[in-house]
C-alpha cells in the first residue's frame, strides 16, 4: 500500500506509490539506436573547431592534445563584465546580473560518455571542477558555485558533445539556504552532521546502497524524490568541494563512473542531471554541513499534483531499484 516517506535532507514529503510501482527493468529506456560519430565539423567543441567558442579560461592537456577545456559559455546566463549592483525599490529588489557561466568540456570526442571515459579522465574532470570551484569562490562578487551535467534532451542539454557547466551567481539561491538551515536545525537537535548521520543509517540498512568505494557510498535515499534518484555522499565530513582531497579525487572518479556506468547499462542511458551540491569555500569547518553529489535520472515527468503541493510522486520503489542497481554488470574499462 503507498506510503508518504519524509526526505530528511531536502525536507520534502515523497509519496512512493507501491500500487503504481513498476519493475525496475520497466524503466529502461527504450530509443532507437543511433550511430554518433566520434568528430562532427559543425559541433564547437570537437577538436579544430576552437575559435567557435569564446577564449579559453584554461585547458588541460597532454602535450599534444588537449584532453579538457573550459571555457565561457557562449549563450551564458549571467554576464560576467558587469558590476554586482544591488537595489530595493519598495517590492522590487533587483541585483545586476553578474555572474560566470562557463562550460567544461570533457573530452574530445564527440560521443564519448562520461560512464565510458578512462578512470583517469573521470578524476581529470573532478579536478577541472575543483580548479574552477575555488577560482570562483575566490571573486567576493560570488555568492554561491553549482557545478552540473545535463546529458540528454530530456535533461536540458542543447548540444550533445559531453560536456558540464559551472555557475557563479551573485546571490546564494533560497533553495540552498533552506537545506543548511534544515541542517543546522538537525545539527541543534542531536549534535550530528545530517550527511554523516544518513550514512551511517544507510550502511546499517544497507537495502539502498548502490556502490560503497573506499570514501564514497553512492546509495538511493529512502525518499528518494523520482525513480533512481541517486545521492553520492563523501564519508568523511566536508562541508565543501574545495576540501576534496587527491585520494578522494580518485576514488570519487571511480564511484560517478561506476555508478553512471550501472545507469548506461541498466537503464539503457538514460538521460540525467548532476549537480554537486557544496557550500562556498570559506566555510570548510562547518560541522552541519557536508558536500555531495545528487544524480537524476529523467525517468519521469513533474506534472500538476508536484507544482501544486510541492510534494513528488515516486513510482519506484527505492529498495527494489537499488538492487537492480547493485546487479547491474558493468563491461571491464580502463
Amino acid at each position: 500500500m503507498p506510503e508518504l516517506r519524509l526526505n530528511l535532507v531536502t525536507k520534502e514529503w515523497v509519496i512512493i506509490a507501491t500500487e503504481r510501482a513498476k519493475r525496475p527493468e520497466d524503466f529502461k529506456i527504450s530509443r532507437e539506436k543511433k550511430e554518433t560519430p566520434s568528430f562532427v565539423d559543425t559541433c564547437p567543441f570537437c577538436p579544430g573547431n576552437e575559435s567557435k567558442t569564446p577564449d579559453e579560461v584554461f585547458r588541460v592537456s597532454d602535450g599534444n592534445q588537449w584532453k579538457i577545456r573550459v571555457v565561457p559559455n557562449k549563450f551564458a546566463a549571467l554576464n560576467r563584465d558587469i558590476e554586482r549592483i544591488r537595489t530595493n525599490d519598495g517590492y522590487r529588489h533587483t541585483v545586476s546580473g553578474f555572474g560566470v557561466h562557463d562550460v567544461l568540456v570533457e573530452t574530445p570526442v564527440h560521443n564519448m560518455a562520461t560512464a565510458l571515459l578512462p578512470l583517469d579522465h573521470v578524476a581529470m574532470i573532478i579536478r577541472a571542477y575543483l580548479k574552477r570551484f575555488a577560482e570562483l569562490y575566490s571573486d567576493p562578487r560570488i555568492g554561491h558555485v553549482i557545478i552540473f551535467k545535463n546529458h540528454g534532451a530530456g535533461a536540458g542539454t542543447s548540444l550533445e558533445h559531453p560536456h558540464s557547466q559551472i555557475i557563479g551567481t551573485p546571490v546564494t539561491p533560497f533553495q540552498i539556504r533552506d537545506r543548511v538551515e534544515e541542517a543546522i536545525r538537525f545539527f541543534d537537535l542531536t549534535g550530528e552532521c545530517l550527511i554523516c548521520k544518513t550514512i551511517a543509517e544507510e550502511k546499517k540498512d544497507s537495502t539502498r546502497i548502490i556502490l560503497e568505494t573506499g570514501h564514497f557510498i553512492s546509495f538511493i535515499p529512502y525518499a528518494s524524490l523520482s525513480p533512481f534518484h541517486t545521492w553520492i555522499f563523501p564519508k568523511r565530513h566536508a562541508a565543501t568541494f574545495s576540501e576534496i582531497t587527491e585520494t578522494e579525487i580518485v576514488d570519487l572518479a571511480l564511484n560517478l563512473k561506476t555508478t553512471l556506468a550501472k545507469f548506461y547499462y541498466g537503464l539503457n542511458n538514460p538521460d540525467f542531471n548532476y549537480v554537486i551540491r557544496s557550500n562556498r569555500t570559506k566555510d570548510a569547518r562547518l560541522e552541519h554541513s557536508h558536500w555531495y553529489i545528487s544524480i537524476v535520472p529523467r525517468l519521469s515527468m513533474t506534472a500538476g499534483f508536484e507544482m501544486g503541493s510541492g510534494m513528488y510522486i515516486n513510482t519506484a520503489m527505492p529498495e527494489a531499484s537499488a538492487e537492480f542497481m547493485r546487479k547491474v554488470k558493468v563491461p571491464q574499462q580502463p
